[in-house]
Formats: structure tokens, sequence, C-alpha cells
């Protein structure tokens, strides 16, 4: 009887060139969030020479719970609604001084865009996707008016003069005195509609 021959082998040579092939296209077609993120300069530590009062009426507050719900001034509010309440906060006027202002003049609200906070308080327990969505929408408001303002003085937009006084391409191309004159632009926009967002206390969930 003949001998019996013996299982045949596995070319195992080629496995390793295998593994490294799936590694390299996983490494390729993996994507990993990434956090959105807020760009923001933090002025210097200046404390105040004397104490400064603020008018109850001069701070616009909103509240995010737990569950993602807003408060606008003690009111519940849709997210797609909360930037055009910013926007007649701070656009108000409610003193009159505002000689470019287009409020309603509401005696309840905010006097002028310099004296106007914004005060955003979240729930420790608050989604971050949350919180950067109300953060820009009221960071949109400041924009939004600022734009107006913008388009008025200057027929641009104060987005588009930011970026170009920002970019490193205006530092080249621009002399020393066109620079300025960009600088100027933007502080006078900013300075019509100052940016006051603070941020209150983190509250804990009950």
């Amino acid at each position: 009887m003949g001998r019996r021959a013996g299982a045949p082998e596995v070319n195992a040579g080629s496995m390793a060139d295998i593994a490294f092939l799936l590694l390299i296209f996983f490494l390729v077609t993996t994507t990993i969030e990434t956090d959105a993120g807020l760009d923001r300069m933090l002025p210097p530590i200046e404390p105040p020479e004397t104490d400064v009062i603020i008018k109850q009426k001069n701070i616009f507050q909103v509240s995010i719970n737990k569950n993602g719900q807003l408060l606008a001034d003690d009111e519940l509010t849709d997210l797609k609604d909360l930037r055009q309440k910013a926007v007649d906060f701070l656009d108000n006027n409610g003193d009159g001084t505002c000689t470019y202002c287009k409020g309603k003049k509401n005696p309840e609200s905010s006097d002028n865009p310099t004296k106007a906070i914004i005060s955003l308080k979240n729930d420790r327990e608050t989604k971050y996707s949350t919180y950067i969505t109300v953060q820009n929408e009221l960071v949109g408001a400041y924009n939004e008016l600022r734009n107006r303002e913008a388009k008025r003085l200057y027929n641009r937009t104060f987005v588009n003069l930011e970026e170009e006084y920002l970019s490193p391409e205006s530092k080249e191309k621009l002399d020393e005195d066109a620079l300025d004159e960009l600088k100027a632009k933007v502080k006078r926009i900013q300075d019509l509609f100052p940016q006051k967002l603070s941020e209150a206390e983190t509250s804990s969930s009950n």
C-alpha cells in the first residue's frame, strides 16, 4: 500500500505584505472626528479703575440647559430665532444716542451698542456642539450688524475687510500707509458694534 501524502503546505510568505497593505488602506480611508473650536482673541487683563454699574436692560442673557434648550431673556427660544433676537437687542438704541442704529428704541432693551452686553451661560451637561452653535449665532449677530455698517461706509463687508487686513498676503503687497488705513477701517466698524460677549459661570444640573 502506497504512503499517504501529507497535508499541502500553505505559502505564508506574502501574509506580511497583505497585512501591511490592509493597514495602509485603513489608515488612508479612516476619518477622525475633530471638535470644532472658537476663534477668539482675548483682551489683556486690565482691572477697571472704578466699579462699573451695568443696567439690567443692557444685558441680554442667554442660557443653555443640559437638553440643549435655549432661554433668551427668560424666554424659551428656538436656535433659528436667536441671532435675530441678539441683533434686535444690540441695535435697539433705547436712549436715542446711536445715530447709525435702526432699532425699535424699546425703552426696556439696550440703550446703545457700546453699552450692550450678551451674557451666555450653559449647563455642565450641555453638548459641546450645541455650545459652539449658540456661540456662532451670537457672533453672527455682531457680524451681521458690522457688515451693514461696513457696506454703508466703505461699500464692503466687515468680514471682507477683516480678512484682507489679517491676510499675510496683504502685509506683503500693501505698503504701511495702506495697511494703517485698512486697520483704521476695521477698528472703526468694531467700535460701532463692540463685541461684548461674556460667559457666566457654568451651572450644574440637579
